[in-house]
């Protein structure tokens, strides 16, 4: 936790205007092929919104066993999306190491049907129990400070909501269901978003 205080304090001192300042573009943006190759060699960020959530919570006859609190879960294209996507991952050998995750139900759900290995919650990552009304200034810095903390040799997944991501990176504009923005580095020293991958397009990759 103490690496991510001090990753949002330097983000402060810089400016976190000059990081991540790029707006994401397709025209930018390398092809979801082209990033392959990129994320085998690992150093990048991947972060995902969390996969397809119905908006209403389920009752007790159509909650899932393990769904003790009743919470949001993800529904069948969910389920089928983030199996597939965690199965792509494997298939093209791309390597995961740190699992970040929001503590809902959804996006540790999101997480598990993908297999990513030793998920992790943190409550920034979250909606602090109240179904997103409220995301906070120091949420938003706290997931912008964790994506720009680009690993070496593998990659990192952080799996959060679009409110979050929305609070962290208004410049990124919407973030589908399941789709991840990954962010690396720009050449220059800094880093920038690489490209975006929707959940659908996982398993026709090569």
């Amino acid at each position: 936790m103490r690496d991510y205080a001090e990753g949002v304090a330097v983000l402060g001192m810089v400016g976190v205007a000059t990081i991540l300042s790029t707006g994401m573009t397709y025209g930018q943006a390398a092809s979801a092929d082209a990033l392959v190759p990129l994320l085998r060699k690992g150093g990048y960020v991947l972060v995902i919104r969390h996969a397809s959530s119905p908006r209403e919570a389920p009752d007790k006859q159509t909650a899932n066993a393990d769904n003790v609190k009743l919470e949001r879960q993800l529904d069948a294209a969910g389920r089928r999306g983030s199996t597939a996507m965690g199965k792509a991952l494997r298939d093209l050998r791309i390597p995961v190491g740190e699992v970040l995750s929001s503590p809902t139900y959804r996006a540790l759900e999101t997480a598990r049907l993908a297999q990513f290995p030793n998920a992790q919650s943190h409550a920034e990552l979250g909606d602090g129990g109240q179904s997103m009304q409220s995301v906070t200034d120091a949420q938003g810095a706290w997931l912008r400070a964790s994506a720009t903390r680009l690993p070496k040799g593998t990659n990192t997944i952080i799996v959060t909501h679009m409110p979050n991501i929305s609070r962290a990176f208004p410049e990124w504009g919407t973030v589908a269901d399941g789709e991840i923005v990954i962010v690396g580095p720009d050449g220059q020293g800094a880093v920038r978003p690489a490209g975006r991958i929707k959940i659908e397009e996982w398993p026709r990759l090569r």
